[in-house]
This record gives C-alpha cells, sequence and structure tokens, in this order.
C-alpha cells in the first residue's frame, strides 16, 4: 500500500497560505515533522514502490520533491532565494540532498532523471516547487494517488490564472508564457501539438476564444521571479 501523506498534508495546511507561499519560519519550528515524513519516505524500497500504480508513484515522488525542497530551504533559512545555497561550482541542485531507494541524490536526478524520465505526464511541472516566487503555487496538500490527475489539472488551471505569470494581451495577439514553458517545451509539445495549445487547455476560457478568434498569435516569456516564496504571518 502507498502512504497515505497525511502528515505531509498537516505541515502544508498549516504553512502554506492560499497564494501557494509558505511560512518558513513557523515551518522551522516544526522541522522535525518534516524530516520525520521525509525518513519514512526514505524507507521506502524499490521493491515496494514498484507495487504500486502509477499515479501513486508520481505522488510520491513529487511529494519527496517538494518536502526536500523545503528541508533545503530550512537548512539554509533566513535565505534570500534557493539560488543563494551553494556556491560559484555547486547549484543547489545539484546537491546530494534526496534519500531514495537506498540512494542519495539530487533534486535535479530526482526530477530529470526520475520524475520526467519515467513519466510523460507535463503538468509535472505545475507541481514541482523549487522554493521560487516564479514556480507555480505550493499545494495546501499533499499529492494522492487516487486524485493526483484531478490535482495537476487543478494546478494546471491555478497556474495559468495567475497573470503575473501567464496572460493574454488581446491588442498584441500575443500570449505570455512563463519561462517554464520555454524551458520544458519538448514536454508540453508531448500531448500538444505546440506549447500554446497545451497552455490553452488551462487558460481561462475568455482568454482561449479570444485566442482562437486572433488572425496571428505571438508567444513571449515573462520574467521569473527567484525570490523565495515566502510568506510571513502578521
Amino acid at each position: 500500500m502507498a502512504p497515505s501523506h497525511a502528515d505531509l498534508t498537516v505541515l502544508l495546511k498549516t504553512h502554506v497560505n492560499e497564494a501557494g507561499f509558505v511560512d518558513y519560519r513557523g515551518l522551522k519550528r516544526e522541522s522535525g515533522d518534516l524530516k520525520r515524513y521525509l525518513e519514512g519516505c526514505r524507507k521506502v524500497t524499490k521493491g515496494r514502490y514498484d507495487q504500486w500504480s502509477d499515479d501513486e508513484q508520481l505522488a510520491f515522488l513529487i511529494n519527496v520533491y517538494n518536502a526536500t525542497t523545503l528541508a533545503l530551504i530550512l537548512d539554509h533559512y533566513p535565505v534570500a532565494s534557493i539560488k543563494k545555497i551553494g556556491g560559484v561550482f555547486s547549484s543547489p541542485w545539484k546537491k546530494r540532498v534526496v534519500s531514495l531507494f537506498g540512494e542519495r541524490i539530487s533534486l535535479d536526478d530526482l526530477e530529470h532523471g526520475k520524475i520526467r524520465a519515467w513519466f510523460q505526464v507535463p503538468e509535472i511541472h505545475f507541481a514541482l516547487v523549487c522554493a521560487a516566487r516564479g514556480c507555480p503555487p505550493l499545494r495546501r496538500e499533499a499529492y494522492q494517488g487516487a486524485k493526483l490527475r484531478d490535482q495537476l489539472k487543478e494546478q494546471g488551471h491555478r497556474f495559468l490564472s495567475d497573470s503575473q505569470k501567464n496572460r493574454w494581451h488581446s491588442k498584441e495577439s500575443r500570449l505570455y508564457l512563463s519561462p517554464i514553458f520555454k524551458w520544458f517545451a519538448s514536454d508540453f509539445k508531448t500531448e500538444s501539438a505546440s506549447v500554446e495549445a497545451f497552455a490553452m487547455q488551462y487558460l481561462p476560457e475568455a482568454v482561449v476564444s479570444e485566442m482562437r478568434r486572433a488572425k496571428t498569435l505571438s508567444i513571449r516569456y515573462t520574467h521569473y521571479d527567484w525570490g523565495l516564496n515566502e510568506w510571513r504571518r502578521r
């Protein structure tokens, strides 16, 4: 049986706000609970994992990625950006901070070598959160295999409805998209003929109607804010 991830959900509901930003100061006070959750994930063997459904496997890996990222920030908090972690020659995504199936791997290994390699699900890019303000919102609950597809679709609609990151300019007939759509264009094109065609599945209906009426359409990418996705309680 796949883990319930209930302990992670409790932490997320307590320390993540509606915008998907994190109260890192509050979470740091409960860092032991986060570490215990990750310790439980570390104990999952590859043999046990292989017995789960594809959605249970993917939900597990997304949760491990997001929880490990939170733990990495807490280990260096206060920090203005995840990019401040490490040195000139050591990216935070190259650090071996993930304990999985008896190995120590990096966040890059987890994202690119496992999640993207094992699952052709472009919506993962709406769920993986690297602690930056430019990321999609961190969900206030853990991902669950039984409702993973609905959770990913909801994340897509939330992300594409954020006009600071994704928006349609009708006078310019131009679609402004998060750089995530540029960085992972090949993933989005596995399901759609183009990046904009994929994005249209999640853009507001009124925007999609205008786009379809436009004679021409161009794409530009918005600024990606690497500042910490921090929420400070008053």
